[in-house]
């Protein structure tokens, strides 16, 4: 195990800084899901951040021209390429350190925001190259599971019959056709020092994760689970309500992957809640039937049970 992970003490919630390093008065809609894990990582990282953002929903809440609720240096790159951007960033800083323009021990945080479509699709090659590189940054894809600024088309996110603009759910198909892609399992094969997923109902899960993976030299990648209102049709409110049972359905288990070997499950799910009380909150969703449904059950517990039982095999040493 890493040392500077084996030591790690979590953050408490008493110790949490008061400051946010994104604006109140942003443009995002009521009950957005993302916009709060962005928040809570700047929180963690301190104003000692770079941001890298990428297109998407959080570009576009955020930087109205010529407003901006960014109160760290942030800069927008296209769909692919933050990544590449933070790659950048990232050799600049160590030139700087080199030159002396920049103490060598003043640790600057690199962070990169990016959606599903970004991440999953568009920038994949960009991600890839970056995670094999060994830059020293942290990538925070926030999955809303489809392009929602650009008009709710699916994306490789999108899970399995779920209704979108390009994947509309009619009589002869029942929406999205293919199953959400691993990117997890993608991710983790680059034996990157850290993976984690999370979702924000979880919120100091989330935040010390943030915070290991500012620790880790080299890169760190984190997957946010980000419920979308407009996009899946489910009511503002619901929005913590889907963050805790997509945890409490298996179909999004929270765990960690230390250097591609070490597999730690951080919260166990003995008695799942059936995967109908998470897909019944959204109406992109509503036309599934009940076969439909168990088909859908059928693969959660699936892939469920295979994540459990590389956290069993690829525990990390007790020592």
């Amino acid at each position: 195990m890493r040392p500077e992970l084996a030591k790690f003490k979590g953050l408490n919630i008493k110790e949490l800084p008061k400051e946010d390093w994104i604006a109140p008065g942003h443009r995002a809609c009521q009950g957005c899901g993302t916009v709060l894990p962005l928040k809570l990582a700047l929180k963690v990282l301190g104003p000692n951040t770079i941001a890298v953002s990428s297109t998407g929903c959080m570009e576009i809440i955020t930087s109205p021209f010529p407003f901006t609720s960014w109160k760290i240096p942030w800069i927008h790159v296209a769909f692919e390429n933050s990544a590449t951007v933070a790659s950048g960033i990232d050799s600049a800083i160590k030139a700087l350190k080199r030159k002396g323009k920049i103490p060598k021990r003043e640790k600057i945080n690199i962070v990169v925001f990016a959606g599903d479509g970004a991440t999953f699709d568009i920038g994949l090659q960009f991600v890839s190259g970056a995670l094999e590189r060994g830059h020293n940054f942290i990538y925070i894809c926030l999955d809303n599971e489809a392009y929602m600024n650009t008009g709710v088309q699916r994306s490789g996110g999108t899970p399995f019959l779920a209704h979108t603009t390009t994947s509309p759910a009619g009589k002869v198909i029942h929406g999205n056709i293919t199953w959400k892609k691993n990117l997890d399992g993608i991710i983790a094969a680059h034996n990157i020092p850290y993976f984690a997923t999370a979702s924000p109902a979880f919120y100091m899960d989330y935040m010390n994760k943030v915070k290991k993976a500012s620790l880790v030299e080299g890169p760190a990648f984190i997957h946010v689970y980000s419920p979308c209102p407009t996009g899946w049709g489910s009511k503002g409110e619901d929005t913590i309500k889907l963050c805790k049972l997509i945890v409490e359905t298996r179909i999004f288990p929270l765990y960690e992957v230390i250097d591609g070997k070490y597999y730690i499950l951080n919260r166990k799910v003995d008695k799942p809640k059936p995967v109908e009380e998470y897909l019944k909150l959204q109406r992109r969703f509503r036309h599934l039937k009940p076969e439909e449904i168990e088909m859908i059950q059928k693969r959660v517990n699936e892939d469920y049970e295979r994540i459990a039982k590389m956290c069993e095999v690829f525990a990390p040493p007790k020592d």
